[in-house]
């Protein structure tokens, strides 16, 4: 398997991401939309979620498929990016039809990026005009870095962000990967050069330093993101696990039914579990979605599955390090990026 030629989740045939964020808010939104509805399903392991419409995703429910899906910033008020979105697809006409009644399907998640330093006295609730924004501006062509939901994600130690990657696999199956990277964990080992994932990087897409050689690693979970939150909430009491997530979105062109695409989002999970340390935390909300456009028919599903898996996994792994290593400085950081200048 090689990397698609964007290394991006839009070299899945059909897919579109768009961006929206706001510098001063220090937050944003993205959008993943199908240029045909997509089967789509989901998987949570993080301990604190914030979803909208996700239960729809299950196997056994009715909905067949979902138009699009939303990353957002802004904790539970970034859930409503996901009504911009519907207004807007709605005025396109697109959706679910009852009736005379035409319904657009825009599941999302949000990660928590209320104490990041941006400036968060407004009044109305910003992020629906942020996901319509984002609807507006869908290509195959996006930023990854401090752009979009990953505007003002944080690691234990650095800057998050917005990352994606891809593979193509040798039957010609696209499997792509797009995240907001704001873990509770960190995504690089001590010192903040060499990321934990390093052994899956392709071409040196995140630096090419290499795995750290050092040994007995892990056992130190002093997190810089914690300590800067508590200082700027003024005192305040913030649990070690509070106030983080690594919110994805895995997708292929392989035509895969709900209950394989919740298995993908499954397997997915190891992507997140190879590049956060640590993972799936109480205080966590680390959720995959799986989407397929069902473009290209598989001779054996159930054998080509294991395969997709894995791919979705490593391009994982890539994307949350591309997310980190692409993040930018902007004023007030509470910190610095891996590309400090």
């Amino acid at each position: 398997m090689i990397p698609g030629p964007k290394n991006l989740i839009t070299d899945v045939p059909g897919l579109l991401v768009g961006n929206a964020q706001d510098d001063a808010l220090k937050s944003g939104t993205t959008v993943l939309l199908g240029k045909a509805p997509l089967t789509t399903s989901v998987h949570v392991m993080g301990g604190a979620p914030g979803t909208r419409e996700t239960d729809l995703l299950a196997p056994d429910k009715s909905v067949a498929q979902i138009d699009a899906l939303v990353l957002s910033g802004g904790s539970a008020f970034g859930l409503d990016a996901c009504s911009g979105v519907v207004a807007g697809l709605r005025e396109q006409g697109r959706g679910f039809t009852l009736g005379s009644a035409v319904i657009p399907l825009v599941p999302g998640a949000i990660l928590f990026d209320l104490l990041n330093g941006g400036l968060k006295d407004w009044q109305d609730n910003p992020y629906p005009a942020l996901g319509r924004t984002a609807l507006e501006a869908v290509s195959e062509d996006f930023e990854l870095g401090s752009h979009g939901a990953g505007t003002g994600a944080l690691t234990a130690t650095l800057k998050g962000g917005l990352g994606s990657a891809s593979f193509v696999l040798d039957s010609g199956v696209t499997v792509g990967a797009l995240v907001a990277a704001n873990p509770m964990g960190s995504v690089t080992t001590p010192g903040e050069r060499h990321f934990w994932a390093a052994a899956y990087e392709i071409s040196q897409e995140f630096g090419g330093l290499g795995p750290d050689l050092s040994s007995g690693l892990g056992r130190d979970l002093r997190s810089r993101k914690t300590e800067a939150m508590q200082k700027l909430s003024q005192g305040g009491t913030l649990p070690v696990e509070g106030g983080n997530t690594t919110i994805a979105i895995v997708a292929t062109d392989a035509e895969l039914s709900k209950a394989q695409c919740q298995r993908l989002a499954t397997a997915a999970h190891d992507g997140i579990g190879r590049a956060c340390l640590p993972a799936h935390s109480p205080g966590d909300g680390d959720l995959v979605f799986a989407a397929s456009t069902g473009e290209r028919q598989l001779e054996n599903p159930d054998a080509a599955l294991a395969l997709i898996g894995h791919a979705a996994s490593l391009c994982l792994s890539r994307a949350i390090c591309r997310a980190v290593y692409h993040a930018t400085p902007k004023e007030n950081d509470l910190l610095p990026c891996w590309n400090a200048g």
